[in-house]
Order: C-alpha cells, then sequence, then structure tokens
C-alpha cells in the first residue's frame, strides 16, 4: 500500500479532481482486475481504449483514476488525474509504487532483434558463477535468483516489472538482465527504470506488423539508449551499420564491440568443429560450446558487458568456456542412426539465414539439410515471403508449415511464404499444414549424416490456433518420431 500523493511525486499532472491523500492498495491498466482501493489506468491501446472501461473500474472499487480525458461523469469521492500519456505515467509510477527498485540493482537491458535472449540468459549464469545473485526477465523465463517463473512477454506491463525487481531486491539481487523490446519500448513499459548499462545487438526485418515502417522500428530502439543515463553505458554491435544511429544522442558512456570492425571489444573465429568454436577475445583465445558467427556475436557481447561490470577478464573468459547454450537456441538433438535435428527460435529472415548458413558449414559432403519452417499469423507479413526464399535457396528440402497462426487461417500462411520461392526451387519444397506431420515428413526424409532444422518456435511449448492455445513442442515431437525411426 502507497499513499496516491507520493507516487504522484513527479509525474505531469495536467489536472487533479480529488484529494491525493488516499491509500492505494494495486495499480491496475485492467478493469476486470480492480479491487477496492485500485488505481487504475485508463491506456489507449491498438485494439481497445482504457478511457471507456472507467465506469466499470469504479464501480469495482477503484480509490482513484489515470486518463488522459476526464470522463463526463465522475463519481464523488474518487480522484481523477488527468495526464498527457497514461502509459509513461504508468511505468513512472509503477515505479514509485514499488520503491523504485531499479535504483537498488545493477539492471542491464538488450536489445536488437536478434540475439537478446542469449546474451541476457548467458550474462545471468555468468554472474552467478561469478558469485553474485543475479536476475532475469527473458523471453523464456524469469528469476529471481534461483526461483524460477513462467514469462509471459519478452519485456513485461510495468507493474509486472517493477514488482518483479522489488522481489529481486528483496532476495538480496545486486544485478538483473532483462531483454528489451521494441513494443516495451515505444509502449512506456521500461518509464521510471534506471539501467546501468544497454546493449545493442543488430537490427533486422521483424515487428513492421506493429511499427509500421522499418525505420520507425529502428528509432523505437534508439529510444531505449536516448534514455540512459550519463552514469550508463551503451554497448554497440558496431558490425552493425545502425549502430552509431543508436547512440547518436545518448548520454550514456559508449562503447562497441565487433568481429569485422575496430571496436573497443573484438573476435575472430579461430576454429570452428561440429561441437564448438576457438575465440580469439581482445587477443586471448577462449574456447567454447557455441557454434556460428551469430553466437559469436553473442559471446563477444556477454564478454564486453561483463568486463564494463567490472567482472575480472579471466573469470569471464574461463566462465564464457563452461557456458552452455540458451533452450531453444541452436538445440541440438541426436538420433542413434546419426540424424541431427536441430532446433532454433529463427522467426525473421536474418535469423533464419544465419542458424542455416552456420549449419552448412558444418554439414559436411554428401549430408543434406532438410529445413521445416513457418511464419506467426497476424504479425508482419512481409517477412513471409523473404523468410521461404531464404530457406528454399539455401537448403536440400524445404516443408512449409505452421508457426503460431493465431487467428489467420495457417494455409494462407504457407500461401504468402511459397509466394517467395522460384518457380525453379519449388521442386524441393512441400507445404503440409500440421506442424506435427511436417516435423514428422522431415524426419522421414532424413539419411544419416543429414540434419534437420526446424525453426520458428524454439523454446516455445505452445501452439496458438484461433486465439487457443494447445500445447506444441518441437523437440518433444522430433524426439518421439526419431525414437520411433530408429527403434
Amino acid at each position: 500500500m502507497q499513499r496516491l500523493a507520493k507516487i504522484l511525486e513527479g509525474i505531469d499532472q495536467v489536472e487533479t479532481l480529488g484529494d491525493p491523500g488516499i491509500d492505494i492498495v494495486n495499480l491496475e491498466a485492467d478493469s476486470r482486475r480492480v479491487v477496492p482501493g485500485s488505481l487504475f489506468f485508463a491506456l489507449r491501446g491498438t485494439t481497445t481504449d482504457g478511457h471507456d472501461y472507467i465506469g466499470r473500474a469504479v464501480l469495482s472499487g477503484a480509490s482513484a483514476v489515470v486518463c488522459e480525458v476526464m470522463p463526463e461523469n465522475r463519481s464523488k469521492n474518487i480522484v481523477y488525474i488527468r495526464v498527457k500519456d497514461s502509459c509513461r505515467a504508468l511505468g513512472l509510477m509503477a515505479s514509485a509504487f514499488y520503491g523504485h527498485p531499479s535504483r537498488l540493482i545493477r539492471l542491464t537491458g538488450i536489445t536488437g532483434t536478434n540475439g537478446k535472449t542469449t546474451t541476457a540468459t548467458l550474462l545471468y549464469r555468468m554472474f552467478r558463477q561469478l558469485g553474485f545473485r543475479p536476475g532475469l526477465i527473458s523471453t523464456i523465463n524469469y528469476f529471481i535468483y534461483e526461483r524460477k517463473l513462467d514469462a509471459t512477454h519478452t519485456t513485461p506491463d510495468p507493474v509486472t516489472l517493477n514488482r518483479l525487481l522489488a522481489e529481486m531486491v528483496k532476495e538480496g539481487c545486486d544485478y538483473c538482465f532483462m531483454e528489451v523490446s521494441s513494443h516495451a519500448i515505444v509502449q512506456q513499459r521500461i518509464a521510471g527504470l534506471h539501467f546501468s548499462g544497454g546493449i545493442f545487438t543488430n537490427i533486422s526485418h521483424d515487428h513492421l506488423d506493429y511499427h509500421g515502417t522499418y525505420d520507425e522500428y529502428i528509432k523505437a530502439k534508439k529510444q531505449f539508449f536516448d534514455n540512459l543515463g550519463k552514469d550508463s553505458f551503451a554497448l554497440v554491435n558496431k558490425d552493425d551499420r545502425h549502430s552509431g544511429f543508436m547512440v547518436q544522442n545518448t548520454r550514456s558512456i559508449v562503447r562497441s564491440y565487433a568481429l569485422k570492425s575496430k571496436a573497443d571489444f573484438t573476435a575472430g573465429i579461430v576454429e570452428k568443429l561440429p561441437e564448438g568454436m576457438l575465440l580469439k577475445i581482445n587477443n586471448k583465445e577462449v574456447w567454447t560450446s557455441f557454434i556460428g558467427g551469430f553466437n559469436a556475436y553473442n559471446i563477444l557481447a556477454v564478454y564486453a558487458a561483463g568486463i564494463m561490470l567490472g567482472a575480472p577478464e579471466d573469470d569471464v573468459l574461463r566462465i564464457i568456456s563452461s557456458l552452455a547454450p540458451v533452450e531453444g537456441r541452436f538445440e541440438t538433438i541426436r538420433s542413434a542412426n546419426d540424424i541431427t535435428a536441430i532446433v532454433d527460435y529463427a522467426h525473421t529472415p536474418d535469423a533464419l539465414a544465419n542458424v542455416i548458413e552456420t549449419i552448412i558449414q558444418i554439414l559436411g559432403s554428401g549430408r543434406h539439410l532438410i529445413t521445416v519452417t513457418g511464419a506467426g499469423g497476424d504479425r508482419d507479413r512481409d517477412k513471409r515471403p523473404v523468410m521461404a526464399r531464404i530457406a528454399a535457396e539455401k537448403s536440400h528440402k524445404v516443408i512449409i508449415t505452421s508457426d503460431n497462426p493465431r487467428t489467420e487461417d495457417p494455409d494462407k500462411i504457407i500461401s504468402d511464404m511459397l509466394e517467395g520461392v522460384e518457380e525453379s526451387l519449388r521442386n524441393h519444397v512441400l507445404c503440409i499444414t500440421s506442424r506435427k506431420e511436417a516435423i514428422k515428413t522431415a524426419c522421414m526424409l532424413a539419411r544419416p549424416g543429414d540434419i534437420v532444422l526446424v525453426a520458428g518456435k524454439g523454446h516455445e511449448t505452445y501452439q496458438e490456433i484461433m486465439g487457443v492455445k494447445h500445447h506444441f513442442d518441437d523437440r518433444e515431437v522430433i524426439r518421439s518420431v526419431l525414437s520411433a525411426i530408429t527403434n
């Protein structure tokens, strides 16, 4: 419970009606979850407007309302606060309600199209091995030191976010590593947070269904670095052509990492093997069980961030050599008859191309790559034909299937993807709507030594069809099929 006047400190109020001396028991943006004593935030969403639910929130017991437009019919004894941006106010007030927990922990945000989950997770694991008590907020899981919670969003809503950080502080956590999505930046979910550092991985085609244009998507990422404080660091991938733009207006200390360019932290791949690669990081060699150029960038970002956060270099290198790949990210499953399946979250053209190119490097002569891929429904349609074209051009056999069709017809999504495949390549492309049957077919087509790539869902354990989530795990299906083949 907090005094309303206390959590309103520093909030730009256009108009306040009522006595802010009341106590608030919780913050809510969903009128269905309002309880007596709640502070309700009327947020404007893409499909609904919270202003339409102010009356319902008051009837459910809300003591105060934050809005951008004052309702015509106001109730007595209710405090109404009009602000310019309800979303931003929610972020700022959530931070105040929970005692500004991000000021009490060293919070590092990771943003970019690809590599966020791997980088955040490996930093969390590294700092645990360094003897600290870190927290993690990622696409796969949230960790309050050792306590694991299921993740609901890449970056949760401001109330959940600040509650998690407050629990980390209570648990004695000294660091937190957090994925920062472009949606979260634009929707002001991270407003009010103090970041000790920010990491930019890369930018490629994604989320244009939400941002509208590629430029707007890039600008969304840039906002994160614009808002970093002068006591924070910004670590950017200099090999990405957008890195300079990202930190153009930041007040933070800027450092860079790269495999190809001159940078503060550099790395090169000395040797590639199917079970890992030897890297030379800032002129020191280290063996890692990760493979692929994209993972070399992730490992280098982890190394550089570790150094920026004060970890001893020798300890960082030692721990890097012991780190294992993240769940659903280039996760390998091998059968008794030498068929290898790789499950990866790759759901953007760039990520899919990187994974396929890495597999080709380790494939070996006379062996084939069979790729199973799809695209999510109700999302960026422009990337669908691009992903199918990449898969068809680089794989020996491609099976286009369902991902999470959501409310779309899965066959229409597959048709959109097929448009990107040239006629000359369509003879080695199959379209199988059932993801289970697609995976089964790919495994049945594979011969000893071949690799089956199942891309798009990675760690996810569900498939969303017509708005309903059904249990589905690519890895479970693969293990079942490969076991049946070899028995």
